[in-house]
């Protein structure tokens, strides 16, 4: 059985309440029963944060453990080089995921210290981007 983790970061504990129109409606916690339901032959974990220390102590945690890490960073993306390089000092494989189009929002968000070190990115297709990089684990 495979052994993922999602790692989410700062305001993601707010989905279903924050910008309906990028985010949607649906929580997180609402979507991650659906998908430990639909991925049962997978052993799903997950973590929030808005705490910059704390997202980069959970990658070191689990990254030479877990077959995989789906990482949203959500702001730090764009700002975290403490985060980039922890994903860069692990083992384990890292797909950075966002829900929102980065590239079509602010100029900012262009920019991603997790890319250049991430297995893959996906971005763009709501919650289903975690869908989508829990199949890139399969």
């Amino acid at each position: 059985m495979k052994k993922l983790i999602i790692i989410n970061g700062p305001n993601l504990n707010l989905l279903g309440k924050r910008e309906p129109n990028v985010y949607g409606n649906l929580s997180f916690t609402e979507f991650l029963d659906t998908i430990k339901n639909k991925y049962s032959n997978v052993s799903l974990e997950y973590f929030q944060s808005n705490v910059e220390g704390e997202l980069i102590s959970k990658i070191q945690d689990v990254g030479f453990d877990y077959d995989g890490i789906i990482l949203n960073a959500a702001a730090y993306t764009h700002t975290s080089v403490g985060i980039g390089d922890a994903v860069k000092a692990i083992q384990t494989p890292v797909v950075e995921v966002h829900i929102s189009n980065t590239f079509g929002r602010e100029e900012f968000r262009h920019h991603s210290f997790i890319s250049p070190n991430a297995k893959g990115v996906i971005l763009g297709f709501g919650l289903q981007s975690y869908e989508l990089a829990i199949q890139s684990f399969l």
